[in-house]
């Protein structure tokens, strides 16, 4: 199913630190992924599905299955960085979210990720909460 919510994604600023980088003051290619783990991590939380209600309230994590990104342009030590996070299309278990990573208007990476929904117990795949079904919007 296509995910038909807001058309406006999730946004997260991230500075880039010394640490983030290498001697050359450019983003390590591994630390980007970094970056939209923490947008989705918020982004979520933003929707009110924190990781504790998750696990024990719903009793649910999400993991991630797959992970596609491509890289366009470098981003730079001390660079402001905006993370974004969207879901794009749900299934039973699954959510496929679209990031990017932006500095103003250009998109220095690009990734979809798809995380499943598991069970905090069996780490089997679960359906996705219908509370959270419920705050990503309609569905068609």
């Amino acid at each position: 199913m296509s995910y038909s919510g807001s058309e406006i994604p999730f946004s997260l600023p991230v500075r880039v630190y010394y640490q983030d980088t290498d001697a050359g003051g450019v983003v390590y290619h591994s630390t980007y992924l970094d970056f939209m783990e923490r947008a989705r991590y918020e982004w979520l939380r933003e929707l009110g599905f924190d990781i504790h209600s998750l696990s024990q309230i719903h009793k649910v994590i999400f993991m991630v299955r797959s992970l596609g990104i491509e890289y366009f342009k470098p981003a730079l030590l001390d660079d402001l960085l905006h993370i974004t996070a969207q879901a794009v299309e749900l299934g039973r278990s699954r959510i496929t979210i679209a990031q990017r990573v932006l500095r103003g208007d250009v998109t220095l990476a690009a990734a979809t990720v798809q995380a499943v929904c598991v069970g905090v117990d069996s780490l089997k795949p679960v359906s996705v909460p219908a509370a959270l079904r419920l705050k990503l919007g309609k569905l068609s």
